[in-house]
């Protein structure tokens, strides 16, 4: 009797057939529909497909590729920490490569902005980051209430999607959710309404129905939101409405943040301080699950195993964060990402401009923009019209009505340029599909 070999893990070799994810992968699954190839190498602001195929990445997954895909030398560090078999997983517990990005995280980050903020690592989600930040308000402050923004959006967890805007997700949740007030953004209501004035007026009037908050929680830009940035003196405005009633803000900078702006955190340009602020995505710089609240000292209240997790200690995620911000301990670095980013901003006002017709309008802040377009279906055309051309981008709010175009941050007007013909050339073929249908219907 003889027995099968048996089959060795690596014997299946990936190729460009999608029908094991059909079978196996649940519904729930979002991007890979809208991008239908089977990516097998990634370097930079390029991926390419099991076919061969070459992809220019502007969706730089969805903000958690900031440095763009496998940066030379921070998959070094992570290649040396595996090589010296340090501990990958360490729940909370101390470790060499914790210790490591502590110590240079002040140094690069906090020090110089004279922020004494505590780090509070939660699981390694923004989601979660959110949350952690929520229990701290309620804690600190003894309320209850959030108030958060129309177009916001900080999690798929409860309470963090309690204070998401978008009813699609919203109603995923089967049950009620609460204890989160909804206020307009900066420009929700139309150019004429001051929409500080309207929270005020709403927080100081016993009428109102309005309960004092624990917390704000806003993002400067609204990725998911169409990509509504808010300017510096509406976030200063809401900095002293906070400070000046006893209401912590909640700086969810978990997207727009690491850089995406131009600055290191986005709400620098507006001269403000949060009281905690959430990081994700981006901060561990290389796509590995990293997430963490900065708190204040006055506020970091929780008690030991009030928020906890398994995963708070991936100390890959680490390695790679300490390796990313090498970059910023350097000026020069800050100073090229601004360049980037009014390179960029030039850019797509010129792109813009070839489609006025369109209604095309620029969105956004620094390196994460939007375009968006007098017919709201059309944003979803031309990131298909992308796709098959070869360019990946993908788009935002409630009913996808703005493409959003996030490169990474490290890319120059000269990697992006081919990127950007591809787009024109999407909206182009896009729009022109769109006269045909109407007219054929």
């Amino acid at each position: 009797m003889t027995t099968a070999e048996p089959v060795a893990a690596h014997a299946v070799t990936p190729g460009s057939d999608t029908a094991v994810f059909d079978e196996l992968e649940s519904a729930v699954r979002t991007y890979c529909r809208r991008f239908p190839a089977v990516f097998t190498r990634a370097s930079g602001h390029r991926m390419w497909d099991a076919d061969g195929r070459e992809y220019i990445d502007f969706l730089s997954g969805a903000g958690a590729l900031n440095y763009g895909h496998n940066p030379a030398e921070v998959r070094a560090a992570l290649i040396d920490y595996l090589q010296a078999e340090g501990p990958v997983h360490g729940l909370d517990l101390h470790t060499g490569a914790k210790a490591a990005f502590l110590h240079r995280f002040r140094e690069v980050v906090l020090a110089p902005r004279g922020l004494d903020h505590r780090v509070q690592f939660t699981g390694p989600t923004g989601t979660n980051a959110v949350e952690a930040a929520f229990k701290t308000a309620r804690r600190v402050t003894g309320r209850t209430d959030i108030i958060a923004f129309t177009g916001g959006f900080h999690g798929l967890s409860l309470g963090a999607l309690a204070a998401s805007a978008t009813s699609f997700k919203r109603g995923a949740a089967g049950v009620p959710l609460g204890h989160v007030t909804r206020m307009p953004y900066e420009g929700y209501a139309g150019e004429g309404v001051d929409t500080i004035d309207y929270l005020t007026r709403m927080l100081d009037d016993p009428g109102s129905g309005v309960d004092l908050p624990a917390a704000f929680v806003v993002e400067t830009v609204q990725g998911e939101g169409g990509l509504a940035a808010a300017s510096a003196p509406w976030l200063r405005r809401l900095a002293d409405v906070a400070r000046e009633r006893g209401i912590l803000l909640i700086v969810d900078d978990i997207q727009a943040g690491c850089g995406r702006t131009g600055t290191f955190f986005s709400f620098e340009e507006a001269g403000i301080v949060p009281d905690l602020i959430c990081l994700s995505k981006s901060i561990s710089g290389f796509g590995l699950p990293m997430a963490l609240v900065l708190v204040r000292p006055e506020l970091d209240q929780l008690g030991p195993g009030e928020h906890s997790g398994t995963f708070r200690g991936n100390n890959l995620a680490f390695v790679t964060a300490t390796a990313c911000l090498e970059r910023w301990a350097d000026a020069s670095f800050a100073d090229q990402v601004r360049r980037n980013a009014d390179d960029f901003a030039d850019q797509l006002s010129k792109l813009a401009a070839q489609f006025t017709a369109l209604g095309c309008t620029v969105r956004g802040r620094g390196l994460i923009r939007g375009l968006g377009f007098t017919d709201p279906s059309l944003a979803d055309r031309v990131s298909r019209a992308a796709f098959a051309r070869g360019l990946l981008v993908e788009t935002s709010g409630a009913t996808g009505q703005v493409l959003k175009i996030m490169p990474p941050i490290v890319a120059t007007a000269e990697e992006l340029a081919p990127g950007l013909a591809l787009l024109a050339e999407a909206i182009a073929s896009a729009a022109q599909d769109a006269v045909n249908e109407g007219e054929s219907s």
